[in-house]
């Protein structure tokens, strides 16, 4: 699917109407594209339709109504839009308490980079670890502590398009703080497919 436009944001009254029913099936589409690794880190795989509700949102809850206003949203999340070939996804740390934050995301510094799916089994397993852009990096992680979200990149060869739709699928984290691994849903892999051979 092509990149959200403006035409593709209703305006607040118009997303009023909608918003009970689009928030519903944003929920059990969210329910496929979120893969939650070890005790408390989760990605959400966005896709247009995600990032259209989080652009709605945001602009429900800022009172964002002018253009100008919502093309800064597109151009922000845009890039979570996955093209054919690639996934996106949003990594959270999802840590409640004051004393949590504070013990780990100091531990954690430098988790972003350390994320891969591992496709297949025994001896014959592929790797595709994430990437990061740059600059996203250091807007969101310092020497000594990091963010309790990022936003990562996946990037596919054919073959490991087809090796994934194949499964078995685990996403993994090989941080030295942090090493966990979950194996992927037959309803996930389905899901995250259809973002590999057809874009998000």
């Amino acid at each position: 699917m092509p990149k959200l436009t403006l035409a593709d944001i209703t305006d607040l009254r118009a997303y009023e109407r909608e918003r009970k029913e689009f928030r519903a099936r944003i929920i059990e589409l969210k329910r496929r594209r979120r893969i939650g690794v070890g005790p408390f880190v989760t990605f959400v795989f966005e896709n247009a339709q995600t990032i259209r509700f989080q652009i709605q949102e945001m602009a429900r809850v800022e009172k964002i109504i002018s253009d100008e206003g919502i093309e800064t949203e597109l151009r922000v999340y845009n890039p979570l839009v996955p093209e054919p070939g690639h996934l996106a996804a949003t990594m959270f740390i999802e840590l409640t308490s004051d004393a949590d934050l504070r013990e780990w995301l100091p531990k954690l510094v430098g988790v972003e980079q350390a994320v891969a799916f591992r496709i297949g089994e025994g001896d014959d397993v592929l790797t595709v670890a994430c990437e990061v852009d740059p600059d996203h990096e250091k807007q969101l992680t310092r020497e000594e502590i990091t963010s309790s979200v990022h936003y990562l990149h996946f990037s596919f060869t054919p073959e490991q398009i087809e090796r994934f739709a194949a499964g078995p699928v685990r996403l993994a984290l090989t941080h030295p703080a942090y090493a966990h691994e979950t194996v992927l849903g037959a309803d996930t892999v389905d899901e995250l497919t259809g973002d590999l051979r057809n874009g998000g």
